[in-house]
């Protein structure tokens, strides 16, 4: 046993026993000895019963974080290695069809507050709870056994962090290699930014819905709003689309947009990039009465919190009435939230309020999910985040 440990209240232990990951801190009724951010604690019921083995967090709601529910199991060179074996594994029997995947998405991959993303032969891996923090250096280690030839770039520079009581840090973990990445997707060539970019510079849970939607829109006239760099529309163009205008505030996703497009030798011609604020940009469309045939809006998370649940749902309302309005009829909406605090449900009742304020009618046919290569653990159902419908207009 750890020499910390932490006993729960009477009846706290339920979560557990249905292997979720996360202890709060009012579930806890006693924390022994004096475990500091990022230490291994024993997790033990209040008769006693040791439960499970977490990373301790003082300073979060979220006060541990289970690494395992097996007694036997040390947190040590070897567990790690066997999670990223595993999780890589799964992926390359996954993805057929990108030199990019997620190799390690955090609770859903036994890796409690973990994000590796790997593009082409570089990884950009993130540490946003106290755990992997404490053991950054055994998974460095570990991800060199695993993938040897591989620099390692961090980008922990994530709001959540200062919830685990950490500060935000970015830059090579190993040897520095260049931070500008083409990588291929459906055979499409795409630059990937890791220092300066979103995220860890690309929207890899987008993958599949890019090609579904790229099925929508030959001969068609398309608006992608939040574009970043353009990869939605990307395959939209070379899937058929008329014309395509991008729509982002971020001049620099704009400008890379353009040399995504001249690698893949799109013709100027074909596209617009438009450096707009998308709420004002889709009114001003309305006032002009322009309308296009397929509207793609993949926001930015409106949600970081509870708090702002409500405050999110307008916005998503809002943005889902402009566009249903400046459908031609016919016309399809691919609409997406990547808020994990707004379910699937909610999002969906939001899109149909949104189609009632409209005054138009519209029926659902698909819903969309984050790519393969993020699954979520069955237990853990906070790892389903990214959820999308496609819309058509009726009338």
């Amino acid at each position: 046993m750890n020499q910390a440990y932490i006993t729960l209240e009477a009846g706290r232990e339920k979560s557990l026993l249905r292997k979720h990951p996360w202890i709060f801190s009012r579930a806890i009724k006693q924390v022994s000895g004096t475990p500091n951010l990022g230490d291994t604690v024993d997790v033990f019921s209040a008769k006693g019963v040791w439960l499970a083995r977490a990373a301790y967090s003082p300073k979060s709601q979220i006060r541990a974080r289970v690494w395992t529910f097996e007694q036997s199991e040390s947190i040590d060179l070897h567990f790690f290695q066997k999670k990223l074996s595993d999780a890589l594994q799964a992926r390359q029997s996954l993805i057929n069809n990108s030199s990019a995947f997620r190799l390690i998405a955090g609770e859903s991959d036994g890796l409690p507050g973990l994000t590796i993303d790997l593009y082409k032969d570089v990884l950009v891996a993130q540490f946003l709870a106290a755990g992997v923090e404490r053991h950054k250096q055994l998974i460095l280690q570990a991800l060199k056994t695993i993938l040897p030839n591989s620099p390692v770039y961090e980008r922990s520079d994530v709001e959540v962090r200062k919830k685990e009581g950490l500060k935000p840090t970015t830059g090579w973990l190993t040897e520095p290699a260049s931070s500008q990445i083409w990588i291929d997707e459906a055979g499409q060539k795409i630059l990937v930014d890791i220092e300066k970019g979103h995220k860890t510079g690309f929207y890899l849970d987008q993958r599949d819905n890019r090609l579904i939607a790229s099925s929508y829109v030959k001969g068609k006239s398309v608006l992608n709003c939040f574009s970043y760099t353009g990869t939605f529309g990307l395959h939209a163009l070379q899937a058929g689309a008329l014309h395509l205008t991008n729509l982002d505030v971020s001049q620099l996703a704009l400008d890379t947009a353009d040399l995504i497009y001249q690698k893949n030798t799109i013709d100027q011609q074909r596209y617009t990039n438009l450096n707009a604020d998308v709420f004002k940009q889709l009114r001003q469309y309305k006032e002009n009465q322009q309308q296009f045939d397929v509207i793609i809006l993949d926001p930015p998370k409106f949600a970081e919190n509870k708090g702002q649940v409500v405050k999110a749902c307008r916005g998503y309302k809002d943005i889902n009435m402009l566009a249903l309005q400046l459908l031609k009829p016919g016309g399809i909406l691919l609409t997406f939230s990547c808020s994990g605090l707004i379910d699937a449900e909610l999002f969906q009742k939001v899109v149909a309020d949104a189609a009632l304020d409209a005054k138009v009618e519209a029926q659902v046919i698909e819903k969309l999910t984050q790519a393969k290569d993020h699954p979520v653990q069955l237990h853990y159902p906070e790892g389903f985040y990214l959820k999308g419908l496609v819309v058509r207009k009726t009338r």
